[in-house]
């Protein structure tokens, strides 16, 4: 990497200063900030018009690296300056051949390289030569703990808000594709009143069909809580509904939860505060993991994440043929007694 490496951030603020570079080599496995920073510069760099004439959009299963340094070295038609976009640049058989393109990039020209679903290869010359002469970002793939957060800062940067427990929700429901959940917030603050800031779940519920009553964050509490009747409807309702609420998905929530229970029970220090950064939660909902210590000791918490992965490998097929919704049954069963 750099010395310095760019961030999203600093990419944007140059970008909107209008302080451009030769060459924007962007790569990881999050498309979000890839297809954003690729959106920004094309909004910036060309008008609508401009684009007829001086933007080329070529695929790297259609073209090879010569052709696109043929198509940047290109003098501009209308624009200050040409933009040649190659996406899927993963699928480019000749990328080193960059390398004569660095050496010497057309003054006119802005060459944007869309490399996703992975990143460089750190031992080869031609990333050397990349990082040196191109500014290069990689979108790295959030964490699941890391969701909420990231749709609290979504919304803020809308002038909206959302709390704790709704975004937990989304994120749940919604997974961890960004654009998808950029796009269903920017759905969310389309219905709402002129007036009205806070997303609430109740808002979630109307216009995304995500249910505040049944969910997999309210099957956790009632599993935190013991609460086997409240448990055992949410399954019930799960059942009627496999398409949106998937045992694989469910499974992924609680795994998270009593992992980060079995560090809590090792905590030294378990203030709120220091829990909130120790497990990567938000503040409010470190009184949770304070309850389930109580019900559920280390050795108990240690046998459920063996069955959390035990019923993960059901799910996908593994020496069984049960349902979901059996299997589902059988774990909060095993899990609450």
């Amino acid at each position: 990497m750099p010395k310095t490496a760019n961030t999203y951030q600093s990419i944007v603020t140059d970008i909107k200063h209008g302080e451009f570079k030769s060459i924007y080599f962007f790569m990881g496995e999050e498309p979000y900030y890839i297809d954003r920073l690729t959106d920004l510069l094309l909004e910036n760099l060309l008008t609508e018009t401009d684009k007829e004439f001086d933007l080329s959009i070529v695929y790297g299963k259609d073209a090879s690296m010569r052709e696109v340094i043929s198509l940047s070295r290109q003098y501009p038609m209308l624009a200050k300056q040409r933009v040649v976009l190659l996406k899927e640049a993963q699928d480019v058989k000749d990328l080193d051949e960059l390398s004569i393109y660095l050496q010497k990039p057309m003054p006119s020209t802005v060459l944007i390289i869309n490399y996703k679903n992975g990143s460089l290869d750190r031992r080869k010359k031609i990333t050397n030569e990349i990082e040196k002469s191109a500014v290069v970002f990689e979108s790295k793939k959030l964490y699941d703990n890391q969701l909420p957060g990231w749709i609290q800062i979504y919304a803020r940067s809308k002038g909206y808000s959302i709390d704790d427990i709704t975004a937990e929700l989304l994120a749940g429901f919604l997974g961890s594709d960004l654009g998808l959940i950029a796009g269903e917030l920017d759905k969310l603050m389309i219905y709402m009143p002129k007036n009205e800031k806070q997303i609430t779940a109740a808002l979630v519920e109307r216009n995304i069909g995500i249910s505040k009553e049944y969910n997999d964050f309210e099957l956790q509490n009632a599993i935190i809580n013991k609460e086997v009747l409240k448990a055992n409807k949410i399954a019930f309702f799960f059942s009627k509904n496999t398409k949106n609420y998937p045992l694989v998905k469910t499974i992924a929530v609680l795994s998270m939860f009593f992992s980060n229970l079995m560090l809590y029970h090792y905590l030294v220090d378990k203030s709120p505060a220091r829990v909130a950064v120790e497990l990567g939660v938000a503040p409010s909902r470190t009184g949770d993991y304070a309850i389930a210590s109580k019900n559920y000791n280390a050795l108990k918490t240690m046998n459920i994440i063996s069955l959390l992965r035990e019923y993960d490998a059901k799910s996908k097929g593994f020496e069984s043929r049960a349902t979901d919704s059996d299997l589902l049954k059988e774990l909060l069963y095993r899990i609450l007694h």
